[in-house]
């Protein structure tokens, strides 16, 4: 039987999310959590769909290669989430990390992504 993700409570997906993050699986993070046509605000540009979704990730990895995060705040009410974070990783890290979430249907369609990267050398 396929679990029924699209009945998921916004605070469920975002919990999912994050978990699967921690776990470096990006890819079942994304095809589990990100509409196929969701868009993400970031400071370079509009993003849509898990490809968007994918290259942010991989931006994000490779500005932080190997970071440990923090999350300091997570929230999640009706259809909005929002997550607060850190990171460090060798040579640089994040002290203002913030995610917004519109959450529908099981499913990221909205996001909005700030953080930036501080060099620790």
């Amino acid at each position: 039987m396929t679990e029924d993700l699209r009945g998921r409570t916004a605070s469920e997906v975002l919990d999912d999310h994050l978990r699967l993050a921690a776990e470096h699986r990006y890819a079942e993070d994304i095809a589990r959590n990100v509409a196929p046509d969701c868009v993400v605000l970031e400071r370079r540009g509009v993003f849509r769909g898990p490809e968007g979704a994918s290259t942010l990730a991989r931006w994000l990895g490779e500005e932080l290669p190997g970071a440990r995060f923090t999350y300091t705040n997570v929230l999640a009410d009706g259809r909005i989430g929002l997550l607060e974070w850190t990171a460090d990783a060798d040579g640089a890290r994040v002290r203002d990390g913030v995610d917004s979430y519109v959450i529908e249907n099981g499913w990221i369609v909205a996001q909005t992504i700030h953080y930036t990267v501080e060099s620790t050398r």
